[in-house]
């Protein structure tokens, strides 16, 4: 056995999943079945930004591996063929060279939206998220506009290696700007549903989902590192918004607040599926696996806005339609042999507060602290009712699945 091979195998398929977006349990998962498959006894022990794994040669001689990870993509494509790559090596077990091979070519054939596509996403998913939150259709194409500026802001700081932090500002200044002027210089305007629709792009909806996945999975080291990039990139929003907020009120007086239309349950869920498929193209989903995922969403927010329709409770109303959204994809993952995070992280969210976020951010503008903190506790209460659901779904699978396997 050449041990050395092995682990810079099992290293380097680990690394890939992490760079692309990967659960830390599906990371860890992944490299121990591998070293498992060829005989090997070994550890390994994965962080959002750093890995170490060790292995015990013939002779109890350790040997181990640590590699820095930088920052993470959100390329559910790669996740999905490296997934695909460790399942297939640990069930026909080739020679090292082979492994190393196929790693190789899985990485040369991963597919990519060129910048059209990508700007194609973020505008329809920027359109179809203003519908649902209650835009016209005239609010929705300027959200489109704003989604298009956040699409342009956002390739051009990847390319100069930003930190999320300054790109997320740098790309809310631009697109709430715009949202804010042209509802003061458009009538009939609703400034809050073109700048929600926009802001969705923005939300950290794989971040969120993979801190909850890993804390629901005992990960919790990782589950907070990842939960405190959330609402950094929370504060960047809040932060960005308030900038426009303030440079547009000096230009024109900022337009009162129009209520939403409130459209029936059946269009609301047709602005989710057209919304998903904006954010699958985004998180770079191919194939069918685009309209399967934003199907997902329309179950989740039919729960949603069925539960409400029935007296339920907001939050248990959140709850509910994440249970649903957690279920579809355990399952539609068992079916197709996904991870089910390509299937959850778009599913889940048009559930995910950005609306929340949104009017937390105005109330703290506003000065009515009454109203910010009462929005922002409401706001953590979805995020709560959200987690709980997709616990509950995870871990019952989770058994099912350990319990099969003990059998």
């Amino acid at each position: 056995m050449e041990y050395s091979k092995l682990l810079d195998l099992a290293t380097d398929l680990g690394y890939h999943l992490a760079m692309n977006g990967a659960e830390t349990f599906r990371v860890e998962e992944s490299i121990l079945r591998l070293l498992a498959a060829y005989g090997v006894t070994g550890d390994a022990f994965v962080i959002p930004n750093c890995m170490h794994i060790s292995i015990l040669t013939e002779d109890d001689t350790p040997i181990a591996r640590m590699r820095r990870i930088g920052g993470h993509g959100s390329n559910l494509d790669a996740v999905e063929r490296y997934s695909n790559l460790s399942r297939k090596l640990c069930m026909e077990r080739p020679d090292l060279d082979t492994a190393i091979h196929w790693l190789k070519e899985t990485k040369r054939n991963i597919r990519s939206f060129n910048l059209p596509w990508l700007l194609f996403g973020n505008a329809f998913g920027a359109f179809g998220f203003s519908l649902l939150f209650g835009g016209s259709v005239w609010d929705a194409l300027l959200s489109a506009v704003c989604g298009l500026v956040v699409g342009l802001v956002n390739y051009g700081l990847d390319h100069l290696d930003a930190n999320p932090f300054f790109k997320t500002i740098a790309a809310a200044f631009p697109m709430a700007l715009l949202a804010y002027i042209s509802a003061a210089l458009i009538p009939g305007i609703r400034a809050d549903m073109v700048a929600i629709g926009a802001l969705m792009l923005l939300v950290p909806g794989l971040l969120f989902t993979n801190a909850m996945r890993d804390i629901i999975y005992g990960d919790t080291n990782s589950g907070i590192n990842r939960m405190v990039q959330v609402l950094l990139i929370a504060v960047a929003i809040a932060l960005g918004v308030a900038a426009a907020w303030n440079v547009a009120d000096l230009i024109h007086e900022i337009p009162v607040s129009q209520p939403p239309i409130p459209y029936n349950i059946a269009f609301q869920c047709l602005a989710s599926f057209f919304a998903c498929i904006g954010f699958a193209i985004i998180y770079n989903i191919h194939g069918p696996g685009i309209f399967l995922c934003a199907l997902g969403g329309v179950f989740a927010w039919a729960g949603y806005a069925v539960s409400l329709k029935l007296g339920v409770g907001e939050i248990a109303a959140y709850f509910i339609s994440a249970v649903v959204a957690s279920l579809y994809s355990e399952i539609l993952a068992r079916i197709r042999k996904y991870p089910a995070t390509s299937y959850l992280v778009v599913s889940i969210f048009p559930l995910i507060p950005g609306s929340g976020v949104y009017y937390t951010i105005l109330r703290a503008m506003e000065g009515d602290m009454e109203r910010f903190a009462s929005q922002g506790i409401f706001t953590l209460s979805i995020a709560g009712a959200m987690a709980l659901g997709i616990l509950l779904v995870v871990t019952i699978f989770r058994m099912t699945t350990a319990r099969r396997k003990r059998k």
